[in-house]
C-alpha cells in the first residue's frame, strides 16, 4: 500500500503545493501544462516524490488528460511523458498504474496521427513492460498488429527498441508466443538485427529468445526466417563473437540456446557446438563481471542440461569447473544459483564428470552451505546439484557419506518447503536410499520412512511418485523389519490407492515397490504371511485393469516372487481365478507378458520342493503342459522359448 503523502520537495515546496494540483484541473491549458511539466520534473528519480503525487489521485486526471482529443497536444505528450516516469517507481505505483487501465489507454491512443505523441505511449508502454508483471500480456492479435508497424526501417531508433522491448514482455506463454509468430514477428525482428545500434538489437535478441523459449513451431519459423539471404541463426551467430557488447553476446547466445532447446537447431549443429557453448563458458571466467558470469552460467546451465555431448565439451573447456567454483564464492544470489545449476547440468550424465566436479576443492563444502542457506533460491539450486551428483555409485559410498549430506536434506523436507523443493530433495533422496548407499541406516532412524509415506499422500503427482521411489530404493534388499516399516507406515488403503493412481509412473513404482517388499526368497514367506491376502488383492486389481501390458507385466513378476516362497506360492495355487489369469497370459499377443506367466508357472512347478507334485497336476489339469509344448513349437523368441523348454522340464520324470 502507498504510504501517507509526502510533501514536494525540489520543484515544489510546502507552501505551493496546493497550487501546482489545482493548476493541474484548471481550464487555462498553459497553467495545466506549467503543473505536469512541473510533477514530471520533481518526480525524477524520486520514488517518494512518485508516491506523494500518486497519493494525492493525479493518476486519474493526467489520463484523462491524455485521453482528450480537446486538450492541447503538449498537454498530452507531458501527461504521458509523467506516466511514464511514474512507471519507473515502486511496484506499488506500477501496480496502481495497470490497474488504472494505462496500458489500455496508451494502446488506444497508438491509433493518434500525432508522432510525438506516439512515441511518448511508446516510451511509457516501454517502461511497464521492462516491470515483467504477466497484466501486461494482453494484448491481441490486432494490437499486436499496430504495435509491429512502428518497427518498419524507416522508424527511428526509439520506437523500434520500444516496439521490440513492448513486444518481448507479450510471449511468455505458448498463446502469445503462436500470436506473436502468426503477425509475422520472426521477419520483422529478423530485420531489426541488422539495425546498427545496440539499443535496438540487444531488445531485439531478448524477444526472440522469449518467442523461442519452449516452443518447438516457433523456434522452427525463426530459424528459418530469413533477412537479406541470411537466416537468423547465421546471424546471431555473428552476434557473439568477442567484439561485440558482452550483454549482446549474452542474449544472442540465449537466443540461440533457446532455439537448440525447442529442437530446431541440433546440438551438434557448429552454431551451438562451436560458437554458442564456447561463447557461454568464456563469459563464465573470472574476468568478466560477476552479473555477467551469472547470465552466461545461467544459459550454459540450461544449453547443456539434457546434452551428454554438450556436457562433456562444456566440463573440459577453458577451467570452467574452477570458474564456476569461484562464481559460489560471489555474495549474489543469482551468480550462486548459476553456478549451482551449471554443476548440475554437467554432472547430469557422466560419471567422469562428476567425479571432477566432486573432487574439485571446496565443492562439497559449497554444495552443504547451499543446502543449509537460508535462501530458498540458493537452496533449491543446491539441492539440484546434489540430485545430479548423486547419480554416481562411488560418490554415495564415499564423499557423501563423508560429508553426510543426508542430514541437510532431511533437514529441508522436514521443514515447510515449497513444492518445487520439496520436489527436489525427494528426487535426491531417492538416490542416497539406494541399496550400497551407507545413508539408508541412519535415514531410517531418522524418520525417512514415515515423511516418504507422507509423499505418496500429496496431490502432487511428482511427490507422490517420488515417494513411492524412494520407499521402492529402501525396500531392495532391506531387512525385514525395514519392510515391515513401510508396509505398516503405508497402510493397506494407500497401497491400493497408490496402484489405482492416474498416473502411470506412480502406478508402475509402486508395483516395483511390491515387488521389492515380497523377494529375495527368505523373505518372501515372512511377508506373504503377514500381508498376503492384501498384497494378492493389489496384484489382481492391477491384472483386472485397462492397463498397458508393460504395466501389468510387473504384477506378473510380482507373482512370479511369490511363486518362487515355500509356502507364498499356496496363495496362487489356492486362487482359481489368479491361475486363470496367468494360464491365459502365456498366450497374450504380448511377449513380455508371456515370457513373464511362463517364468510364474516355472516356479510354481519347480522339481524337487515341497508339494512340487501336486502343483505340477494341478497345472496339468489346467492344461499349461499343452500350452508349454505349443509355445516351443511357435515362439520366435530366444528368451521366450528358453524360458518355455525350462519350465516344461519342470514336468518331466527325471530317468
Amino acid at each position: 500500500m502507498l504510504s501517507e503523502m509526502q510533501p514536494f520537495t525540489a520543484f515544489m515546496n510546502v507552501e505551493n503545493t496546493r497550487s501546482y494540483i489545482d493548476d493541474l484541473y484548471s481550464s487555462d491549458p498553459d497553467r495545466c501544462l506549467a503543473s505536469i511539466v512541473c510533477i514530471k520534473n520533481s518526480v525524477i528519480g524520486s520514488n517518494r516524490q512518485k508516491e506523494s503525487v500518486i497519493a494525492q489521485g493525479i493518476v486519474p486526471r493526467l489520463m484523462q488528460l491524455l485521453k482528450d482529443t480537446n486538450v492541447k497536444i503538449n498537454v498530452r505528450i507531458e501527461a504521458a511523458v509523467t506516466l511514464g516516469s511514474l512507471a519507473k517507481g515502486t511496484d506499488d505505483h506500477i501496480e496502481l498504474l495497470l490497474k488504472s487501465g494505462t496500458i489500455q489507454l496508451l494502446l488506444d491512443l497508438l491509433d493518434e496521427e500525432e508522432p510525438k505523441l506516439v512515441d511518448a505511449c511508446l516510451c511509457c508502454l516501454r517502461t511497464l513492460a521492462q516491470q515483467d508483471t504477466s497484466s501486461l500480456n494482453k494484448y491481441t492479435v490486432k494490437r499486436l498488429q499496430k504495435i509491429l508497424s512502428f518497427a518498419g526501417p524507416s522508424e527511428s531508433v526509439q520506437r523500434q527498441a520500444c516496439i521490440a522491448t513492448i513486444i518481448g514482455s507479450a510471449c511468455k506463454t505458448l498463446t502469445e508466443q503462436n500470436n506473436l509468430c502468426q503477425v509475422g514477428a520472426p521477419s520483422t525482428l529478423a530485420s531489426l538485427l541488422s539495425v546498427q545500434s545496440t539499443t535496438v538489437r540487444i531488445p531485439v535478441l531478448s524477444c526472440l529468445a522469449a518467442m523461442c523459449y519452449n516452443n518447438p513451431s516457433v523456434a522452427s519459423e525463426i530459424t528459418n526466417t530469413e533477412y537479406k539471404d541470411n537466416k537468423v541463426p547465421n546471424h546471431l551467430a555473428t552476434l557473439i563473437c568477442r567484439y561485440r557488447p558482452i550483454e549482446m553476446q549474452l542474449e544472442a547466445a540465449r537466443c540461440l540456446t533457446n532455439l537448440h532447446r525447442a529442437g530446431a537447431i541440433a546440438a551438434n549443429d557448429p552454431i551451438i557446438t562451436f560458437r554458442t557453448l564456447p561463447c557461454l563458458v568464456r563469459l563464465c571466467q573470472i574476468d568478466n563481471l560477476e552479473q555477467h558470469r551469472a547470465s552466461a552460467a545461467d544459459t550454459l546451465a540450461y544449453l547443456t542440461e539434457v546434452d551428454s555431448d554438450l556436457q562433456k565439451i562444456a566440463a573440459i573447456s577453458n577451467q570452467l569447473v574452477s570458474a564456476l567454483v569461484d562464481l559460489l564464492n560471489c555474495q549474489s544470489v543469482a551468480a550462486r544459483q548459476a553456478a549451482f545449476r551449471t554443476f548440475a547440468s554437467l554432472g547430469a550424465n557422466d560419471e567422469d564428470i562428476r567425479k571432477r566436479i566432486i573432487d574439485t576443492k571446496c565443492l562439497m563444502e559449497k554444495v552443504m552451505e547451499g543446502l543449509e542457506d537460508p535462501n530458498k533460491e540458493i537452496n533449491l539450486a543446491a539441492v539440484r546439484c546434489l540430485h545430479s551428483l548423486s547419480r554416481s555409485v562411488q560418490q554415495l559410498r564415499t564423499t557423501f557419506q563423508d560429508h553426510s549430506v543426508w542430514r541437510p536434506l532431511m533437514t529441508i523436507l522436514l521443514g515447510s518447503p515449497s513444492t518445487e523443493l520439496l520436489t527436489a530433495a525427494s528426487s535426491a533422496l531417492c538416490n542416497l536410499l539406494l541399496e550400497f548407499s551407507p545413508a539408508k541406516e541412519p535415514m531410517v532412524q531418522q524418520g525417512v520412512v514415515n515423511l516418504l509415506a507422507k509423499l505418496t499422500s500429496k496431490p502432487e503427482p511428482s511427490l507422490r511418485l517420488n515417494g513411492v521411489w524412494a520407499l521402492m530404493n529402501l525396500a531392495f534388499q532391506a531387512e525385514q523389519r525395514v519392510k515391515s516399516q513401510i508396509l505398516n507406515s503405508l497402510g493397506t488403503d494407500q497401497i491400493f490407492r497408490l496402484l489405482a493412481d492416474p498416473d502411470t509412473r506412480v502406478l508402475m513404482k509402486t508395483l516395483g515397490l511390491i515387488r521389492n517388499l515380497v523377494s529375495p526368497r527368505p523373505h518372501t514367506d515372512t511377508m506373504m504371511a503377514l500381508h498376503g491376502v492384501q498384497i494378492m488383492q493389489g496384484v489382481v486389481l492391477v491384472l483386472e485393469g485397462p492397463h498397458a501390458p508393460e504395466i501389468k507385466e510387473q504384477a506378473l513378476c510380482i507373482l512370479g516372487n511369490i511363486a518362487d516362497g515355500e509356502r507364498a506360492r499356496d496363495h496362487i495355487m489356492s486362487n482359481e481365478d489368479v491361475l486363470k489369469k496367468l494360464i491365459d497370459y502365456m498366450t497374450h499377443p504380448a511377449l513380455c507378458l508371456q515370457e513373464t506367466s511362463v517364468f510364474c508357472i516355472n516356479n510354481l512347478a519347480r522339481k524337487g520342493e515341497p508339494g512340487a507334485m501336486e502343483r505340477q497336476n494341478r497345472l496339468k489339469e489346467m492344461g499349461v503342459v499343452n500350452i508349454l509344448q505349443t509355445l516351443m513349437s511357435t515362439s520366435n523368441s530366444q528368451t521366450l522359448y528358453s524360458r518355455v523348454k525350462t519350465a516344461h522340464s519342470q514336468f518331466l520324470n527325471d530317468v
